[in-house]
């Protein structure tokens, strides 16, 4: 495997910190080689997309059946998904929302950003209040859910003019009142 190439910046500032802490250069320029290798590796997983097939295989799993045919007739598929808007098994964006729901989290769609995102879940697409809340459920407590909601809260409701937003907001009430629910 070919060695990347460290940037002038770079190659400087392992000279300054080899000479200013007194470390070997080369052990600084083998961690930086370290360091970009395996960021590409976490890049291009995250960035790995499920094909239709894959995302199948994963419903199927979930249900234990062994196609599209035996789902359509699982009972245990059609009690968790009534009530859930319809979708057409024939497009990949209706595995996508099954995959979503039942299986976990899209590998392309880890640590998002942008509009909806809150501590990289688009709380659009999942519901998982855990992690947008950024709480352990083994360890939280009454308090610490109240605590989470009222910084979420105080961010995007939607009398903040700055970052209020409806819509975030009634998603984050969601989510508290489901977790708040289950906490005694």
């Amino acid at each position: 495997m070919a060695l990347a190439v460290l940037n002038q910046q770079v190659q400087d500032e392992i000279i300054r910190l080899a000479e200013a802490k007194e470390v070997d250069a080369d052990f600084l320029r083998e961690f930086a080689y370290f360091v970009i290798q395996n960021s590409k590796k976490e890049t291009e997983y995250q960035s790995k997309s499920l094909s239709i097939a894959e995302l199948k295989k994963a419903v199927y799993k979930r249900f234990d059946v062994a196609n599209t045919q035996e789902l359509r007739k699982s009972g245990a598929f059609i009690s968790a998904t009534t009530g859930m808007d319809s979708f057409d098994l024939r497009l990949e964006s209706s595995w996508e929302v099954l995959y979503r729901k039942f299986i976990g989290i899209l590998p392309d769609e880890e640590n998002q950003q942008g509009y909806g995102c809150i501590n990289g879940i688009n709380i659009f697409h999942y519901f998982k209040p855990w992690k947008v809340f950024g709480l352990d459920p083994k360890t939280a407590t009454k308090n610490d859910i109240k605590d989470a909601y009222y910084q979420l809260a105080k961010k995007y409701h939607p009398d903040n003019l700055k970052t209020g937003d409806r819509q975030i907001f009634e998603q984050i009430e969601i989510m508290y009142k489901s977790l708040i629910a289950g906490v005694r």
